[in-house]
């Protein structure tokens, strides 16, 4: 015990050589009266734990009031200790911390609560309300996290799976989004050990045996890269750049890849001096191999929103091998590795006034609002995974601003993300200056405008339109206040209520650059009747049509076109001209229909070669069926809706540039229905 403390002291002294340790020894000898005759699982000293969180946080280069905090974590709530007392001996400070970890510790859940989910989403969501005080709450609990995690061999075997199963789905992802990457992968590897106990011994088995000629062939790469590197005048650094056993089975699932072929891409990282060292490594790098077309993200320019900053970018090398290459300067290597707590370590302590971090945490600050809706768990968790993911897109507004969103974000998503208000009233979007549908998914590179207009409410579908948590539940919130959905059980509604800092303030200033008031006359531009725009229309005053709403045309004497919804009561029950009705719709809403043939020569992942060339076009595909047959060829038919004519074009156009392609054309999609049954029927003479 004295030995492990020792060890605590040795690496605070090491990051902090002028600090006063006294605070940490107090807290020390406190844990351990407080703690005294109680023991883990594994039958230690329980203080033993609480000295581990303080060493992963002191480890990561956290001050000793946060170590301190760390070694009294479960004072409070495993202890006869109070709050009053922890406070007249260690301040304010300290005491706010420790209980911020035990809120998120000591929850309690009704009787009649039993979805695992909805006690997930509560859990997270007192977390995200304690690190709103203070984000050092969040890292003291992923400290005391990851030795659960290195010691979870002693807990009973449903313990076990289910602390494995929240860490992969909540730790490690808000390790990711706090930019610590060292404790995120570790996580990663130990809750995929517990959960796919075959696979992980499998994976590192096969790791094992081809280290030593791996190492010796990423050993030449290095030091012939750094050579170069030195002729160019490159000051830097190389290394190999280790691939985590969850990393390696995520990319032979996702991208339907053997081991074989995950491993033989080799992965290097090039550490320069500065900023401008980064972009005349990547000269020297794509000056000795070829750059993989589309492979090159520059994450310096446009960092991430865990601070992540760096150039990734693949090369081919000698005999059609790929390699990884990610450059970044000895300062973005840093925070890669500790993330927020990088950060903090060069402001020298945390500060409500730091601009420039409380942009950084800004998402993890707003995310705890969409919380509030814990009482509908459908979907919840999952939207919450899909808002912490690794994949994210990056958008522009027309003034160049850099927003961050899920991928699979929508404009509805986006428009929420600017303010309620906004979202609630929006019409539509523009990407690009093209309209676009509501249900459009987001592109990195698009460039943003959304639509409003003040008579706009938000619709029941969009419900299911939108990805994001916070966007569902600032629907659902306004859907119940106009009395289109049921209003939540009066506890929820208290605890809700509780749990708001403050009512939301109006859209900052950024908002009216990217967002445009839609008045009747822009919004009469926006139909268009039976497929033609420009035309003579006024809205009907008895249903309001807005976008989103379906919609339809009558000719009248004057103005010309008067513009229904379809769902219309006083329209359907008028002495009407069928004769007279037209079909309508709102710009970037008229859907059409296409199904195409593809044939091309059998060969693996053929699948994932094609689903990689359509991703980006954005389309809906309603049908696909896909096989090889008789004849040594492999089939894809499938249809897709698109509010675009020209997809009529370019999606043929796009997969003839897959390697092995026989045959693109378009048909009844009715037709290959009937024969997917049967690949053979479904080939059709090679046409080059």
């Amino acid at each position: 015990m004295r030995e492990s403390f020792a060890k605590l002291l040795k690496t605070l002294r090491r990051g902090f050589p002028d600090a006063d340790l006294d605070v940490v020894r107090e807290a020390y000898r406190c844990a351990v009266q407080a703690h005294e005759g109680q023991e883990r699982w594994s039958g230690e000293p329980f203080v033993l734990h609480s000295i581990a969180v303080a060493q992963n946080l002191a480890q990561l280069g956290l001050d000793p009031v946060t170590c301190a905090a760390g070694l009294l974590h479960d004072v409070l709530e495993d202890t006869s200790y109070t709050e009053k007392e922890l406070k007249s001996l260690f301040g304010p400070v300290i005491t706010q911390l420790v209980d911020g970890v035990t809120k998120i510790s000591g929850l309690s859940f009704p009787d009649d609560v039993e979805n695992l989910e909805l006690k997930q989403a509560q859990n997270i969501r007192k977390m995200l309300v304690a690190t709103a005080k203070d984000v050092r709450v969040i890292l003291i609990k992923l400290a005391d996290r990851l030795h659960n995690m290195r010691t979870l061999e002693h807990l009973p075997r449903e313990k076990r799976l289910r602390t494995a199963r929240e860490t992969l789905d909540i730790y490690a992802p808000l390790a990711h989004r706090l930019g610590i990457s060292r404790w995120r992968w570790e996580l990663e590897d130990r809750a995929f050990q517990t959960l796919r106990p075959d696979e992980y011994h499998n994976i590192a088995k096969q790791v094992a045996m081809k280290r030593r000629a791996r190492e010796a062939e990423l050993r030449e790469t290095v030091e012939y890269l750094e050579r170069r590197l030195s002729e160019a005048e490159v000051v830097a650094r190389v290394i190999g750049r280790p691939k985590h056993l969850y990393s390696i089975y995520r990319k032979m699932r996702d991208q339907g890849k053997d081991f074989d072929e995950v491993m033989d891409i080799q992965a290097v990282r090039i550490i320069t001096q500065t900023e401008g060292g980064c972009y005349n490594a990547l000269g020297a790098v794509h000056g000795l191999w070829m750059p993989v077309p589309g492979r090159l993200k520059d994450f310096i320019a446009m960092p991430k929103m865990n601070m992540y900053q760096a150039i990734h970018t693949t090369v081919m090398r000698e005999g059609g091998r790929a390699m990884e290459v990610q450059i970044r300067s000895e300062e973005m290597d840093h925070i890669a590795a500790e993330g927020i707590a990088a950060h903090w370590n060069y402001k020298e302590g945390f500060s409500s006034k730091d601009a420039k971090l409380d942009d950084k945490l800004r998402w993890l600050r707003q995310m705890y609002e969409w919380l509030k809706d814990a009482h509908a768990p459908e979907g919840l968790m999952d939207a919450m995974r899909k808002d912490m993911a690794d994949d994210h897109i990056y958008i522009f507004t027309p003034k160049s601003e850099v927003m961050e969103l899920p991928v699979g974000a929508t404009p509805l998503d986006f428009a929420y993300l600017i303010h309620s208000d906004v979202g609630h009233q929006c019409i539509g979007a523009k990407i690009n200056g093209r309209m676009v549908p509501l249900r459009y998914h987001l592109q990195t590179g698009d460039v943003v405008e959304i639509l409003r207009s003040k008579n706009q409410v938000p619709h029941v579908d969009w419900i299911n339109i939108v990805l994001t948590g916070r966007a569902r539940t600032r629907i659902r919130q306004r859907l119940r206040e106009l009395g289109l959905l049921d209003a939540v059980n009066s506890a929820d509604a208290k605890a809700t209520q509780e749990e708001r800092p403050h009512k939301q303030k109006p859209p900052a200033k950024p908002a009216a650059r990217i967002v445009q008031e839609v008045d009747d006359a822009t919004r009469k531009k926006l139909i268009r009747v039976d497929g033609k725009k420009g035309l003579a229309v006024e809205f009907a005053k008895c249903c309001h049509a807005m976008p989103g709403h379906a919609v339809l045309g009558y000719v009248t004497r004057s103005p010309g076109i008067s513009i229904h919804r379809a769902d219309c009561k006083s329209f359907a029950k008028s002495n009407r001209d069928p004769a007279r009705i037209l079909p309508a719709a709102w710009a970037g809403e008229q859907r059409i229909r296409i199904a195409l043939r593809l044939v091309m020569g059998a060969r693996p992942n053929v699948l994932a070669d094609i689903t990689q060339v359509l991703r980006p076009l954005n389309l809906s595909i309603t049908e696909a069926h896909f096989g090889p047959d008789e004849h040594g060829h492999s089939y894809f038919d499938f249809e897709f809706e698109s509010d675009d004519e020209r997809m009529r074009d370019v999606v043929p156009r796009a997969l003839r540039k897959l390697r092995g392609v026989t045959s693109i054309s378009q048909v009844d999609g009715t037709r290959f229905h009937d024969v997917h049954e049967n690949p053979a029927a479904c080939v059709l003479p090679e046409t080059g």
